[in-house]
């Protein structure tokens, strides 16, 4: 994060601004991903009409950056209005799309907006992992010559790689291929539970030993001394901090009026078609609950050696049955990144092992190696 930025997030979170907001205009989505947490039939969308009333608010309580999303955005033929208007207010605005319905009108409309970027999820450089991923044939195909139209038109893009079992291997494929459309590249090794509460989908997550082999790999994560230092001790910047920008400087806002601290964490706060926002924001109980807790409060996280360092979400431990508990998954992250354990992870081994069990085995570090990711094509 730039100096600049990190100066408004400071700001904003002293004011209590909601500096950004993602806004879900839609859950339909012409793509079924094996892996994704929404419900795809409508429900009873807001209209652009409502949207707007939406955005005019949003705009009145301080939103700077404005994130559209689904579900597939153009799913809904109404969406570069409501873009439009939104540029109008001035915020910058960022759209996730399959890319899939982009042609050259689509390219022109969104350059001349002058969005701040495209995030585009490209599973595999092969049509046969992406398409069986997405549920869609040729759905590759088309997300590429969408992403080719939009940097032609020096439309900053973004592909988004989740990793999971089906596409592991084809991680450095994806970003050979980043590169040689000259777009940026980055990787989200986190499979989220749907929103309805199912976690079965985690079983698509990759298991812990190709996670530490991501981690350890330069091409996809940089300075791996750097990402796999251990964590330093933790002190009462650790323990007076906040668990993440959910409900202090962030929000999000379903196609149905829906406001929650994330698209992660579904705690319902209020509803934009009955109350206004700010009111939402400033007096929901729920996010006023949100707001309070600090890593101090966290009874197993405030303990462990991870805790400055951790990518803890809020949302996850929510959907795991606690806010103020760990969320497995990003203790997982943790472990696969340092070699140290959690305290969670600790707690979960010596309940349900006997103590003669080595702590290697508790761990699970025993699994069969992973195969090798495969070379860039």
């Amino acid at each position: 994060m730039s100096t600049l930025l990190e100066e408004m997030n400071q700001r904003a979170l002293q004011a209590g601004v909601p500096l950004s907001v993602q806004f879900d205009v839609t859950y339909r989505c012409n793509e079924r991903c094996v892996h994704c947490y929404l419900d795809h039939d409508d429900h009873g969308e807001l209209t652009a009409r409502e949207i707007m009333g939406v955005l005019d608010q949003l705009a009145e309580a301080g939103v700077f950056f404005l994130c559209f999303s689904g579900g597939e955005v153009l799913m809904r033929t109404d969406f570069f209005g409501i873009l439009e208007y939104a540029r109008r207010l001035l915020f910058c605005v960022k759209v996730k799309t399959n890319a899939f319905m982009i042609r050259e009108k689509e390219a022109d409309r969104l350059r001349e907006l002058g969005v701040q970027s495209v995030q585009v999820s490209i599973y595999s450089h092969r049509p046969e992992v992406h398409d069986a991923i997405t549920k869609l044939p040729g759905s590759l195909k088309r997300s590429l010559a969408g992403i080719r139209l939009l940097h032609a038109r020096k439309v900053k893009v973004v592909i988004v790689d989740v990793l999971m079992r089906q596409n592991l291997q084809d991680a450095l494929g994806v970003m050979a291929l980043a590169k040689e459309l000259g777009v940026e590249y980055t990787l989200d090794p986190t499979i989220t539970p749907r929103m309805d509460g199912d976690r079965s989908i985690l079983r698509l997550g990759i298991r812990q030993t190709d996670l530490r082999q991501v981690f350890r790999t330069p091409e996809l994560v940089g300075d791996v001394e750097e990402v796999c230092a251990p964590p330093r001790a933790v002190d009462d910047s650790a323990l007076d901090g906040v668990p993440c920008s959910a409900g202090h400087t962030f929000c999000y806002i379903s196609p149905y009026g829906d406001v929650y601290p994330c698209v992660q964490f579904p705690l319902p706060t209020g509803n934009v078609r009955h109350e206004r926002f700010l009111e939402i924001w400033k007096h929901s109980p729920q996010m006023n609950e949100v707001r309070s807790i600090h890593g101090r409060d966290l009874p197993t996280c405030s303990s462990c050696s991870h805790l400055g360092a951790c990518t803890r979400c809020p949302g996850l431990a929510y959907m795991q049955g606690d806010m103020l508990g760990p969320s497995t998954q990003d203790c997982e992250k943790s472990f696969a990144r340092t070699g140290i354990p959690s305290a969670h992870m600790l707690r979960r081994a010596a309940d349900r092992v006997p103590a003669s069990t080595g702590l290697v085995q508790i761990i699970g570090l025993q699994q069969p190696a992973a195969p090798a990711l495969a070379s860039a094509q």
